[in-house]
């Protein structure tokens, strides 16, 4: 009698297995949106999953308004996938491992240490439990503060749920906002200013950061990586909020028609958003070019690494300009905070930053032949789908259906990463067994 073969079971590198969780996700999320019940008249499958994406990479740019184009429970949706896509779907299957009392296996491990760009496999699953506390206590909190601003405006019902979609928004660096035009109507808010901005900043900072801090205590203490980022994301916050404080200060389409407590609020607010959250209190497409094109330079750099944000991150942008400032002394070992950096993490931060720049390029490439809009504008919307910041300039909606499908896929290589999705296609070429005499190239 003939044994029956087995039909071969396909093994995922972990890469793989994140960046298709991902898609299964948008895909999903694309149906629940195209649903009659979603929306108020309908929407185009193409919107939908731009909106979709949008959502599960936490961009927050949109081709519809999202305040207009779906109904409660649409709107509800977006915020469910907000939240998945911002946490990671494989920390939501983790925690319902965990409820269940099920033990999560090496393979999982290594996908949420993949996910959470952890540098090995030990802590992950203690991570991702700190996460969900930290994550659902944030929001909570936040919402209550948000609610006593919209409640008196808007009502019980949609005031609660404004404060509950925005606080989700704000936190996982979203940038999706329920009203038409995001919250330049509260750019002299202190509540709105502090409640959101400080919500996307510890969103961005990375958990890996928020546990170290909650755990340690002490500054002293504190990790290295905890150390740069706390002190980096300071510094480029403030220099942020100065800059554009100087440059928008006489705008009258920006700052120039505003009292100076209203300037100040809304330079720290739009000074701290780009990297991040994609929040916006002032009119973007308004602002002057040297404005733009230094947010731009914000959204590449991005947030922190395991945060809810994208960008190369900023621990990559320090890293390389480390590596630069080691090369003009004429240093080969890079040292910070009396430690030295490994060679690695510095051909790793160069990779990335390369890849993003090429992806980035091709992007605009493509879309300066197939849209109309201004060669800054397609720029800008191109780098704010990579940092998935969700800062727009007004144009988004403009774009053609090829266009947008384009931003599609920078939300979603700015959400997984470039390096996750080169090593989600490449084959690995295994250990290297032959070495090679060297030679000097000529550089510079």
């Amino acid at each position: 009698m003939q044994r029956m073969k087995m039909p071969k079971v396909i093994k995922l590198k972990p890469s793989q297995l994140l960046v298709l969780t991902f898609a299964i996700g948008i895909a999903a999320g694309t149906c629940l949106l195209k649903l009659p019940l979603s929306t108020t008249q309908g929407i185009s499958w193409v919107d939908a999953l731009f909106v979709t994406t949008s959502a599960m990479t936490v961009t927050g740019l949109s081709s519809v308004d999202p305040s207009t184009a779906f109904t409660m429970f649409g709107q509800t949706v977006i915020a469910f996938l907000i939240q998945l896509g911002g946490l990671g779907i494989m920390s939501f299957a983790v925690l319902i491992y965990m409820m269940l009392g099920r033990k999560v296996g090496i393979q999982d491990r290594m996908v949420m240490q993949q996910a959470l760009n952890q540098t090995n496999i030990g802590g992950v699953i203690r991570l991702v439990k700190y996460m969900f506390i930290f994550a659902f206590a944030i929001e909570f909190v936040a919402m209550i503060f948000l609610s006593i601003v919209w409640v008196p405006e808007l009502g019980w019902r949609k005031g609660v749920f404004y404060g509950f979609f925005h606080a989700i928004s704000a936190f996982n660096n979203a940038g999706f906002g329920l009203f038409s035009n995001n919250l330049i109507n509260y750019v002299g808010n202190p509540i709105i200013n502090i409640v959101i901005s400080a919500l996307f900043i510890v969103g961005g900072i990375g958990f890996t950061v928020l546990v170290d801090m909650w755990q340690n205590k002490r500054f002293k203490k504190f990790s290295l990586h905890t150390k740069i980022m706390l002190i980096a994301t300071l510094v480029i916050n403030l220099m942020s909020m100065l800059l554009l404080f100087v440059l928008e200060y006489g705008n009258p389409g920006t700052l120039g028609g505003l009292s100076l407590a209203d300037k100040l609020w809304a330079s720290w607010f739009q000074a701290v958003s780009p990297r991040t959250a994609g929040f916006n209190t002032l009119d973007i497409g308004a602002m002057h070019e040297a404005s733009i094109f230094f947010i731009m330079i914000l959204m590449f750099i991005g947030a922190g690494s395991a945060s809810t944000g994208g960008g190369i991150k900023l621990t990559t942008a320090i890293v390389i300009f480390l590596a630069t400032l080691t090369f003009l002394k004429g240093r080969k070992e890079i040292t910070v905070g009396k430690r030295a950096l490994d060679g690695g993490y510095i051909v790793r931060a160069l990779s990335i930053t390369i890849i993003s720049i090429l992806f980035i390029v091709a992007a605009i490439f493509l879309m300066t032949i197939t849209e109309n809009e201004s060669f800054l504008e397609i720029a800008f919307e191109v780098v704010s789908a990579f940092g998935t910041v969700g800062l727009s300039m007004g144009v988004t909606a403009n774009f053609t259906d090829f266009g947008k499908i384009v931003l599609v896929f920078i939300m979603f290589l700015g959400k997984v990463g470039p390096l996750t999705l080169i090593y989600s296609l490449a084959t690995p070429s295994g250990k290297e067994l032959v070495r090679y005499p060297k030679e000097d190239i000529l550089t510079g």
